[in-house]
């Protein structure tokens, strides 16, 4: 008996997913729970597991498309069932255009309300930048499933001039290998020896389309950047005390199942910072500043078509052995494309760390609706001064991204004093 595969919903606010990869072929087998397919959401990218057994007799959504949860994606049949071609997926059906008024008409329906017919035909982020940047969605035409709008409409919204005025000529793409026209050609062309006209070497390049991570990321560091203002402060950190920790405690850390590292003493450090200043783990909701009782902790993991952001929930419930083996867990899930939908959103405050590849420090976006991030710069050995003297201290870079709108300089420059002060002076009796 066939068992259709459909596009899974992974979390409550995602509508639709796109196929990355197909991990099995038309024909292959595939036994129960052995990843089938990849895809990638607003929130998540996941392995999606085979719903059976069998094999793998139709594909009906190609790599790359983009199609609603629930809808089917393909086929497992029974072994020896035939092959069957993917016929051509339909073109979604428009979006209902509001009638022209007229008399009224009886109808068993009650008629719904405008805040109704947003949440069908928009997410709670869509809704929340149409609140932020006062736009009724009602004016913008969506190109989601069934109308739904969704943030590359609505960024694309913002982008526009409003108000009358000529639409403007697209850009050519620079380097796009288009056949030239015979005008072009001439340009092109130089002479010669002897006087003679001869073409330039035409430049060579690749054209890809960004992947649908890539889509992902770049609207959200742009909604970032337009939404918050962006401050930086940097601060150089003596972490000499803390690497003498970790070399007396690696093996015993490591007997109870935990890497010590330093990211595991700067999450302490920063939740414990967070407790002190709570308007850093703020965000901001319309004309309201919303205060968290608990942290969220995110800690950006790179991979290879990008960057994920897992969520380490009730941060501030963990010991330094706790937190150290939570960060070990999540970012080799993240790797491993096993988070769950809840472990990638309602992050109260994120942690990146390009120190990972050598940076000195860097300027980091903040990762909304966060009004705070922190960067952790390479941690090495470097001659400092010290009493007077020249002295050899293991040293690092940290550097808080704020958004201005809420927090202040004098604010952002006092959190980072105390979660400095925690490192340079930590105290492993008390986690």
């Amino acid at each position: 008996m066939a068992t259709p595969v459909v596009m899974p919903q992974m979390g409550e606010s995602i509508a639709e997913g796109t196929i990355v990869r197909w991990i099995k072929k038309i024909g292959d087998e595939v036994e129960r729970d052995e990843p089938l397919f990849e895809i990638t959401t607003d929130k998540v990218d996941a392995e999606i597991p085979s719903p059976a057994a069998g094999v793998l007799t139709e594909i009906k959504v190609k790599e790359g498309e983009t199609v609603a949860v629930n809808t089917v994606v393909g086929t497992i049949g029974q072994v020896g069932e035939a092959e069957q071609p993917a016929p051509v997926s339909a073109p979604p059906p428009p979006s209902p255009t509001p009638r022209a008024a007229g008399p009224a008409q009886s109808s068993p329906q009650a008629a719904a309300s405008p805040d109704d017919l947003r949440r069908q035909k928009s997410s709670p982020l869509v809704r929340r930048i149409a609140r932020e940047k006062h736009v009724d969605i009602h004016q913008i035409a969506g190109s989601g499933i069934g109308g739904r709008v969704t943030k590359k409409d609505i960024l694309a919204f913002l982008e526009r001039p409003q108000g009358p005025g000529p639409t403007p000529r697209p850009e050519a793409v620079v380097g796009a290998d288009l056949p030239p026209s015979h005008e072009a050609s001439a340009d092109r062309r130089s002479l010669g020896e002897g006087g003679q006209v001869r073409p330039e070497r035409e430049s060579r390049g690749e054209i890809q389309p960004l992947s649908p991570i890539r889509k992902k990321i770049a609207e959200h560091m742009i909604l970032s950047r337009r939404t918050s203002a962006h401050v930086h402060s940097v601060f150089h950190v003596d972490f000499s005390h803390v690497e003498r920790i970790r070399r007396d405690k690696k093996q015993e850390y490591e007997r109870l199942g935990a890497r010590l590292t330093y990211m595991g003493f700067i999450g302490k450090a920063v939740i414990d910072g967070l407790r002190r200043h709570p308007i850093v783990n703020a965000s901001i909701d319309g004309d309201n500043v919303v205060y968290r009782k608990d942290v969220n902790l995110g800690i950006a993991v790179a991979l290879e078509t990008g960057l994920i952001v897992p969520v380490i929930r009730n941060a501030d419930e963990k010991n330094l052995l706790g937190l150290s083996r939570a960060i070990v867990d999540v970012a080799e899930r993240a790797r491993a494309k096993q988070l769950r939908p809840d472990e990638v959103h309602g992050g109260t405050f994120t942690i990146t760390n390009p120190g990972h590849f050598g940076a000195q420090f860097g300027m980091p976006i903040i990762n909304q609706p966060q009004v705070a991030i922190l960067g952790v710069g390479t941690i090495e050995k470097r001659p400092i001064v010290v009493d007077d003297a020249i002295a050899i201290r293991t040293m690092g870079y940290l550097t808080l991204g704020f958004d201005h709108r809420l927090i202040d300089g004098a604010v952002a420059d006092e959190f980072m004093a105390d979660v400095k002060a925690q490192i340079e002076h930590f105290d492993i009796n008390q986690v």
